[in-house]
C-alpha cells in the first residue's frame, strides 16, 4: 500500500523511515516533507500548493493517512480524510480540542479525575493578574490556544508572571492564541514523556475494543544549553526508555492519568484514532499531567520509534480499524540518545541556506540515524572535493536529530555523539549531555 504523512519535521521524517521497513508499504508520500525524506527509500516529496491533503493521497492511490503536526489536526485534517474514505491515524478535529484548548484540556481533567495541577482560566486581564497576586509564584501561565511552542512561562517570581499575562493578553506576544489563559499551580519534579497509541471510538468503545496502548517513556530536554539551562526551545534531543520511571510510577500513571483519559474519551465520544503525548512531572505525590499533545512528540518520536520491534504500519492499520489491543506490541532492549542539532542563534533569530557536510563513511559505520528537520534539498550546497556535500542546506532552527542505538545507555550516548562529531556546517550548535544526570529539568 502507499501511504501519505503530512508534515515536514524531524518528527515526521522518522514516521516515513519507519513506515517505510514495513514490507506491506510499497511507497510513502510525504506532503510536504522535507530534505531527509526526500532521500529516504521508498519515500517521495508532494508538495501541498493548491491541493489539500486528502486530494494528493486519492491522487498518489494511498490507503492510509498519518498526520504528524498538530495544526492541521486541529484544523480537521483527520476529518477529511475520513469523509474521502482513506483511514488517517491522528483524532478528529473536535478530540484535537485537547491541544488545541489548554482550557479544554484542563476541563477533560478535572472532570474525569486525570491527576494534574490545579488551574483556573481568564480571559480578563485584571481577574488574572489579581489571581496571580492571591497565589503568589512560582506560578505556570500557558496560552489557551496553540502557540509553537511559546506560550508556556515558568514564572518563578509574581513580577516575571505579571509581565507574562500582559505580553499575552495585552501584548499579543502569542497572537489570538493568548487571548485566554491558563494559570496553573507549579509542580516541582522532573518531566518525562509518554507517548501511546490510542484506539478510540463509540463502536470500539461498544465493543470493547476502545483502547490507549503507552510506548517506552522518553525525556525531552528543553532547555538550550547543557545542566537545564538558557531560554525553553523546542526541544534539544532525547533519550529512551528513561530509567527513573519505575514500575510504582509506571502503575500511577495509568491508574491516575491513562485509564481516567481514556474513560473521558469514551465519554465524550470522541473518535481519537492516532497518537497522544502525555507530558507528565514526576512529583514527589506520583506523576502529574502537564498537558496532552494529540500527536507523538518532537524530538521523543526520534528515540522512542528506533526501538519498536514491530511492523509500524500495521500497528497505524491496528489503530485505525480496532484491533489495537490485540496487536502485538515488542521492543528492543536497549537504548536510544537523540541529541539535536540546531542552527546558530537558535531559538531567536538564525542564517537559513547554509550548506551541511557529514563524512558519511564515518557516520555509516557508526550505525547511527539522521533525521532531518531544518533542511532541504539544494544541489548546489555543500564541498563537492571532499566528498562529505549532502545536498542540504539549513532550513529552520532545528535542523537535525542524531538517533543512536546502544545496548546500554552509554554505548548509545558515546555513539550518537561520534555521529554528530561527522557533521559540520557553519554556526552548528548542540547540547552535549543528553540524558546524562543533571541534563533534565527539575526543581
Amino acid at each position: 500500500m502507499n501511504v501519505l504523512v503530512v508534515g515536514n519535521g524531524g518528527r515526521e521524517h522518522a514516521i516515513a523511515w519507519k513506515l517505510a521497513q514495513s514490507d506491506n508499504v510499497s511507497q510513502v508520500i510525504c506532503v510536504p516533507g522535507n530534505g531527509g525524506t526526500a532521500q529516504e527509500p521508498k519515500c517521495r516529496n508532494v508538495s501541498v500548493a493548491g491541493s489539500d491533503y486528502a486530494e494528493i493521497a486519492k491522487n498518489e492511490g494511498c490507503s492510509l493517512a498519518v498526520i504528524g503536526p498538530e495544526e492541521p489536526l486541529a484544523q480537521g485534517a483527520a476529518d477529511a480524510f475520513w469523509d474521502a474514505g482513506i483511514p488517517a491515524v491522528g483524532p478528529r478535529a473536535a478530540a484535537a480540542r485537547l491541544e488545541a484548548s489548554k482550557d479544554i484540556a484542563k476541563a477533560f481533567m478535572h472532570k474525569y479525575g486525570v491527576a494534574c495541577a490545579k488551574s483556573r482560566t481568564f480571559d480578563d486581564e485584571q481577574e488574572a493578574l489579581a489571581y496571580i497576586r492571591q497565589e503568589g509564584a512560582p506560578i505556570v501561565i500557558k496560552a489557551d490556544g496553540l502557540a509553537a511552542g511559546k506560550g508556556v512561562v515558568v514564572a518563578k517570581t509574581e513580577e516575571e508572571a505579571v509581565s507574562a499575562v500582559k505580553d499575552m493578553m495585552e501584548g499579543g506576544k502569542v497572537g489570538d492564541a493568548g487571548k485566554k489563559l491558563v494559570i496553573e499551580e507549579y509542580l516541582r519534579g522532573t518531566e518525562i514523556s509518554v507517548l501511546a497509541a490510542v484506539s478510540v471510538t463509540p463502536e470500539f468503545a461498544k465493543n470493547g475494543k476502545a483502547c490507549i496502548v503507552p510506548f517506552l517513556s522518553a525525556r525531552d530536554h528543553k532547555r538550550l544549553c547543557d545542566g537545564a539551562k538558557g531560554p525553553n526551545t523546542g526541544g534539544m534531543g532525547a533519550v529512551a526508555p528513561v530509567d527513573d520511571v519505575t514500575p510504582l510510577i509506571t502503575s500511577q500513571f495509568e491508574k491516575q492519568i491513562l485509564e481516567p483519559t481514556l474513560k473521558g474519551m469514551i465519554a465524550e465520544g470522541y473518535d481519537y484514532r492516532g497518537f497522544i503525548f502525555f507530558g507528565l512531572m514526576l512529583t514527589p505525590e506520583g506523576p502529574r499531567c502537564l498537558e496532552y499533545n494529540v500527536r507523538l512528540g518532537d524530538p521523543e518520536t526520534q528515540a522512542v520509534l528506533p526501538l519498536m520491534d514491530f511492523d509500524f504500519a500495521a500497528m497505524c492499520r491496528a489503530i485505525t480499524d480496532g484491533t489495537l489491543k490485540d496487536f502485538a506490541f515488542s521492543w528492543k532492549k536497549g537504548y536510544v540518545v537523540a541529541p539535536v542539532v540546531v542552527s546558530g542563534g537558535y531559538p531567536l533569530s538564525y542564517k537559513r541556506g547554509v550548506p551541511i557536510a557529514i563524512s558519511k563513511d564515518t557516520f555509516r559505520k557508526l550505525g547511527a540515524k539522521l533525521f532531518v528537520a531544518g533542511a532541504i534539498a539544494d544541489r548546489r550546497s555543500g564541498d563537492k572535493k571532499s566528498g562529505n556535500a549532502t545536498g542540504l542546506v539549513t532550513s529552520g532552527g532545528r535542523v537535525l536529530c542524531c538517533s543512536a542505538y546502544g545496548d546500554s545507555f552509554e554505548s548509545a550516548w558515546k555513539k550518537a555523539y561520534e555521529s554528530i562529531a561527522c557533521i559540520d556546517f557553519e554556526g552548528m550548535f548542540y547540547r552535549k549531555d543528553i540524558g546524562l544526570p543533571g541534563a533534565a529539568e527539575s526543581d
